[in-house]
């Protein structure tokens, strides 16, 4: 991690000069990440003049530009894909002046005492000095790390049930994993598909006994113990899995779509140290607010929610960082 030596500067200090390094650059807000939570963070945060700089990631939009269609976004009655989605939300956020770049956080080290100026480095080594910083770098599904998946990926391949199981109703899907994760969804596939499969590489399941009763006790959840995805089938969709069993023997499976519930990764290992974090690395933020342990860094979306992950959720929450980053910066004139 790059170290960058702030001595304690206070905002209302550091506000009244401006650096002489083209390499380093002062922000009230700077935003990191551009999904649902961090473009609404955008919009909230420049209709309050704050000026937002935010920077993208290595994926523009988020988790929602793999998704083909999103239908349960508020506002979108017939629905729309999600890249289309993500775009206006962009330009709603633009129109009102965040200042909207492509790059990477690649280090960072952030003040511990409030009105301390809080250092991220990005692309190509330039420094942002920033008196607030929202992080909503999301969290990234893991996948099996098949040709196939990656081929397939938003044609049949799903990382999330609440997301796109309304689009399989009365088909037969398929569910992978073996934790709680996976058994909350494959029950909650049962209520709108004909009939899931749930695929567990073990001989038992790693759910709590709660959610394994449920999955055990439901009809048309069928388990295929000591299993492994070899190849999903279909060229232009999903249309069945070749399994592969403990003993090398093989089975192929018809069905339409596959969700794959294996876990999820928080993008926050930048600031690994500096922020609580759960031991998955989703990031700790206020019973009441969206402030982490640090004040002046704020997180909101899929870095700090292991629960809901959804678009909505995660745009609440970007409103609700902004709205905390604004009240933290007046405070600093109190």
């Amino acid at each position: 991690m790059s170290q960058f030596n702030f001595g304690g500067v206070s905002t209302k200090e550091s506000a009244s000069k401006e650096s002489t390094d083209n390499n380093v650059e002062r922000v009230k807000v700077l935003i990191i990440g551009s999904g649902p939570a961090g473009y609404t963070a955008g919009i909230y945060a420049s209709r309050a003049d704050l000026k937002p700089v935010l920077y993208t990631g290595m994926e523009m939009g988020g988790q929602l530009t793999t998704t083909t269609e999103v239908e349960n976004f508020p506002g979108y009655p017939d629905g729309i894909d999600g890249p289309t989605m993500m775009e206006e939300i962009k330009k709603q956020a633009e129109r009102f002046g965040t200042d909207v770049r492509f790059g990477i956080a690649k280090s960072a080290e952030l003040a511990t005492e409030k009105g301390g100026i809080h250092k991220i480095e990005v692309d190509g080594g330039k420094i942002i000095e920033a008196e607030t910083v929202i992080i909503s770098t999301g969290a990234s599904a893991k996948y099996l790390g098949l040709e196939s998946e990656t081929r397939l990926r938003g044609f049949g391949i799903s990382a999330c049930a609440t997301c796109d199981g309304f689009f399989y109703k009365g088909k037969d899907v398929a569910v992978v994993g073996g934790g709680d994760t996976a058994a909350e969804e494959a029950t909650y596939l049962a209520n709108l598909c004909n009939k899931v499969t749930l695929v567990v590489r073990r001989d038992e399941l790693r759910a709590s006994k709660v959610m394994q009763n449920r999955v055990l006790n439901t009809p048309n959840i069928e388990v295929k113990w000591d299993s492994q995805i070899d190849e999903f089938l279909g060229e232009n969709g999903v249309e069945g899995i070749r399994l592969v069993k403990k003993d090398g023997t093989k089975e192929e499976v018809k069905l339409d779509g596959v969700f794959i519930a294996i876990g999820h990764k928080p993008n926050s290992d930048f600031v690994k140290g500096q922020i609580d974090m759960d031991e998955t690395g989703f990031i700790i933020t206020n019973a009441k607010d969206q402030g982490t342990n640090l004040p002046g860094v704020f997180a909101a979306g899929d870095v700090q929610d292991s629960k809901y992950r959804q678009g909505i959720t995660a745009a609440g929450s970007g409103s609700m960082a902004a709205i905390d980053a604004e009240h933290y910066l007046a405070s600093l004139n109190d």
